[in-house]
Formats: structure tokens, C-alpha cells, sequence
């Protein structure tokens, strides 16, 4: 802690543990400890720590080429391009590459501004990204008012309010983005047909529709990015989080004439698309489908979601696959995030009487069990039920 608070800035506070090690969904401390890992780096480690997979391609790629630019192409650049479009069901698909959620959502951002149009309409309490444009589009005000004046011309309105969204939504849109569901409001699921209601609000106004599948996005949902039930496309879709596997990445797709709106020059990263982190990418992909984690993905999330339906002191249980949140019947989130650490599990608590879980994809039905009883026994200790 000592260390930590000489050397870093404080934007982050100082953390409880210092993680030294990790295996699957079990990491170990500093002072030997182990936890079971059910936040993965907040939905990143999809694949868990150590995976062999990724160990592989990563430990061989930065053997070989590690960093080119975007001034010349490699292998893995192309050959994962071409994986997303064909995850997307949609040949006209092109991905710009970059590193984290943020600037995936700034790149959609600028990419709707081609279309020569600047209103924007997003949605309260959503979570886009912290860089200056994302933090726009963010609809949580503790974040934003820090920050004012923010980006003019975005307009936020009730998630899953369809009738909010269609009155906000006008000629001069130029684009609306949404998260499938909302993970760091607490994992709100909208309506069954709110999704489908956008793709028809945007088309008779000219807007795009930009899905946000940061969190949703790499099979956590059961689904590659976490909207398909809902039979319509997006114009555009924003990944990063599990697309590296723990590395770095993140991705814009733009699908149909929205895959034309950048030319030469009108956007970059430089570490976008770099060889070691879509080497991990590629891995994680493979090993998803090989390992059928996504059937995998369904059967664990049914089963915690109707364990926790059950358990005394939760209201309610929300999320798809392994994208989980509770509310709690007190708001005493924070004090069972701490006691669940004590007992050998990792959560997380976006407010007061919200938890959000999010583990690794191909965690064990046997340590979903674990986690189970780890969550119930802290529960019940906090609130003394």
C-alpha cells in the first residue's frame, strides 16, 4: 500500500491485495492467499489466467515480430479482421483496431460524425469509456460532472425506454449507442424487443446504431457480442475487454455503408491491431470454439442465476451467461465485496446494493459451487440474516 501510494496517482484509490499469480479462475496474493476469480478483470479474462492456448501464441509471437505499426500489415491483423467479419455473419464488415473499450467507442463516435451529422443519442447511467468523448456518451454523473464542459449534442434518456428513445431520436442524429445490457450500471437487461425497436427508430431516421459490447462481446452473454437475440444488426459494434484474453485490444466494426465512412487518414491508433495482442486474440477465439465454451457459457450462468434467485437477502437477479447482477435487500454491497475477499472470492459492487459477477468463461460447474457457498456465508455474516 505504502508503495503503491509513493508511486501511482490516486485515481484508482489504493487496492486491498496485491495479485502476484493466477490459474484458470483461482489467482494467489502477495502473502500466498488464493481467491476464486469472479470478476476477471472485469469481464477481460475470459479464458482465465495461464491459459495454454494463450501462453502459446503470445510467448512465440513476441519471439518472432513484436510490434510493426500501421504502416505495414502482419498475419494476425488480417487473419483476425477476417474472423470478426465472419463472427458478425456480414461479409461487408471492417474492423479498425485499438487497445481498450474507450477508444473503440471513441472511434464510433468519430466515425458518426462522417455521416455529417453531430447529435448523439445515448442512454443514463450507460457506461462508455472515460477518455473525454467516451466519458460524453457516459451517462453517470459522478463520472461526468468532474469533467464539464463535455462534448455538446448528446442527449441521454432512459435505458430500455423505448418510447424515450424514439422521441429523442430525429433527423439529426447521427448515431445512437447502446450497451446490449448495462454492465457497470449493475447488468440491466432491457425489454425482449428494445433492440429491434432502435434498429427501426434508426433506420427511418437516417441515425446509426452503434451497440457497445465491451462487456457483452467475446461469448459472455452465450452469444459472440450479446445482442443476436434480438435479430437485427447493428451499424456498427464496439469489442475489447475479452477480444485480447488479458492483452490489450479493442475493436470498431462498421458493417454496411457504415464500413466506408473512414478514409485514409481519418483515424489511428498506434498499438491498434499489434501482433502479440491479436496473436492472443486469434487463441481465444480458437479456444472458444474448440472447447464449446459458449454452451458452456449457458449451462453455468443458468445454473448461478437460479442459485442465486434463491438465496436470502437477494431482491433480484439479472444478466445472460456469465454476465450476472444482484440486488441486494440492504446496501451493504460493499461490505460482502470485502468479506467475500476474506473468504477467498473476488466480486465486485457498482453501488450500494448491487453486485456484479463476472468470471472467467470456462469456469467449473465445481467452482461455481464453491463461489456459491463463499457468496451465501458472506451474505449472510454481513447482514446477519
Amino acid at each position: 500500500m505504502k508503495r503503491w501510494q509513493k508511486a501511482i496517482q490516486d485515481n484508482y484509490g489504493t487496492p486491498s491485495i496485491e495479485l502476484v499469480s493466477g490459474k484458470g479462475s483461482v489467482v494467489k496474493d502477495a502473502n500466498g492467499n488464493t481467491y476464486l476469480d469472479f470478476l476477471a478483470g472485469i469481464a477481460t479474462n475470459v479464458l482465465g489466467h495461464a491459459h495454454p492456448a494463450i501462453v502459446k501464441v503470445v510467448s512465440k509471437q513476441i519471439s518472432t515480430l513484436g510490434h510493426v505499426s500501421n504502416f505495414y500489415a502482419h498475419p494476425n491483423v488480417l487473419e483476425l479482421a477476417e474472423k470478426l467479419q465472419k463472427l458478425t455473419g456480414d461479409k461487408s464488415a471492417r474492423t479498425f483496431f485499438c487497445n481498450s473499450g474507450a477508444e473503440a467507442n471513441e472511434a464510433a463516435f468519430k466515425l458518426s460524425r462522417k455521416t455529417g451529422k453531430y447529435r448523439v443519442v445515448a442512454t443514463q447511467e450507460a457506461f462508455h469509456g472515460r477518455t473525454m468523448g467516451a466519458l460524453s456518451l457516459t451517462g453517470q454523473p459522478s463520472k461526468r460532472n468532474p469533467f464539464k464542459p463535455l462534448i455538446k449534442g448528446i442527449k441521454h434518456v432512459p435505458f430500455g425506454d423505448s418510447s424515450a428513445m424514439k422521441r429523442a431520436i430525429t433527423k439529426k442524429t447521427a448515431m445512437v449507442i447502446v450497451e446490449p445490457i448495462m454492465g457497470e450500471a449493475g447488468v440491466i437487461v432491457p425489454p425482449s424487443d428494445y433492440l429491434k425497436n432502435l434498429r427501426q427508430y434508426c433506420d427511418e431516421k437516417g441515425a446509426l446504431l452503434v451497440f457497445d459490447c465491451v462487456q457483452t462481446g467475446m461469448g459472455r452473454t452465450g452469444d459472440w457480442f450479446g445482442y443476436e437475440y434480438s435479430g437485427i444488426k447493428p451499424d456498427v459494434i464496439t469489442l475489447a475487454k475479452g477480444l485480447g484474453g488479458g492483452l490489450p485490444l479493442g475493436a470498431m466494426i462498421a458493417l454496411g455503408s457504415a464500413a466506408q465512412l473512414f478514409e485514409a487518414g481519418d483515424h489511428g491508433s498506434t498499438f491498434g491491431g499489434n501482433p502479440v495482442a491479436t496473436a492472443a486474440a486469434l487463441a481465444v477465439i480458437s479456444s472458444i470454439e474448440k472447447e464449446k465454451i459458449l454452451a458452456h457459457v449457458d449451462q453455468v450462468g443458468a445454473f448461478l442465476l437460479a442459485e442465486l434467485a434463491l438465496t436470502p437477502g437477494v431482491s433480484e437477479v439479472r444478466g445472460a451467461g456469465l454476465l450476472i447482477g444482484l440486488t441486494l435487500d440492504k446496501p451493504v454491497a460493499k461490505s460482502v465485496v470485502k468479506k467475500c475477499q476474506e473468504l477467498g472470492a473476488l466480486i465486485n459492487a457498482p453501488g450500494d446494493t448491487t453486485i456484479r459477477l463476472a468470471p472467467a468463461l470456462n469456469v467449473s460447474m465445481k467452482q461455481a459451487e464453491i463461489f456459491l457457498a463463499i457468496f451465501k456465508r458472506a451474505l449472510k455474516e454481513v447482514t446477519h440474516v
